[in-house]
C-alpha cells in the first residue's frame, strides 16, 4: 500500500512538490462505478469480515521516518550509558538507591523505545477472530450422581 500511485501523490502533494491542481487534473480521468466505490466502502466499513481475515490499515506507519531513526539512536546511547554506569556501580559497590536509580532510567530508557517501535515502526495488522458458538449438552438425568456425606 505504500507504494500505491494515489498515496505516491498525496505525499508529493503535501511535500509542495505537485499543486493540488494538478492532482486534481491526474485523477479526474480515473472511472469508478458507484457501484464498485459502494462495494469497496461497504466491505470496508460495515461488513463483518470472515474468521481468519488479515486486515492492514491503509496508511501504514512510517518507518522510515528520520525522528524514528534519531529517536533509535538516542535510546541505544542512552540505554547502553545507563546499563555501563548500573555496571560500573555495582561492581563498585554503590548504595542500593543509586543502583535502583540506574536500574530504573535503563528500563525506562527501553521502554520508551518500545512503544516508539510499536507506535511508528509495527505495521498495523489485525487478524479478524470469532468466538465460537457454545456447545450445551442436554440435560442427561443418568449423567448426575448425589453423593451423600
Amino acid at each position: 500500500m505504500r507504494d500505491d500511485t494515489v498515496m505516491k501523490l498525496l505525499r508529493e502533494v503535501k511535500a509542495g512538490k505537485v499543486s493540488i491542481e494538478d492532482a486534481r487534473d491526474a485523477l479526474s480521468e480515473i472511472e469508478l462505478s458507484e457501484e464498485a466505490y459502494q462495494n469497496a466502502v461497504d466491505h470496508g466499513v460495515f461488513k463483518d469480515p470472515e474468521p481468519g481475515t488479515i486486515i492492514r490499515a491503509s496508511i501504514s506507519p512510517s518507518g522510515d521516518s528520520w525522528l524514528v531513526i534519531v529517536f533509535a539512536l538516542w535510546g541505544i546511547l542512552w540505554t547502553l550509558y545507563w546499563a555501563g554506569t548500573l555496571a560500573y556501580g555495582l561492581l563498585n559497590h554503590w548504595d542500593q538507591q543509586r543502583l535502583s536509580f540506574h536500574l530504573g532510567i535503563t528500563l525506562l530508557t527501553v521502554i520508551l523505545m518500545g512503544i516508539v517501535y510499536l507506535r511508528f515502526v509495527m505495521p498495523d495488522v489485525i487478524v479478524v477472530k470469532h468466538r465460537r458458538n457454545k456447545y450445551i449438552t442436554s440435560n442427561d438425568p443418568d449423567g448426575w450422581k448425589q453423593y451423600e456425606v
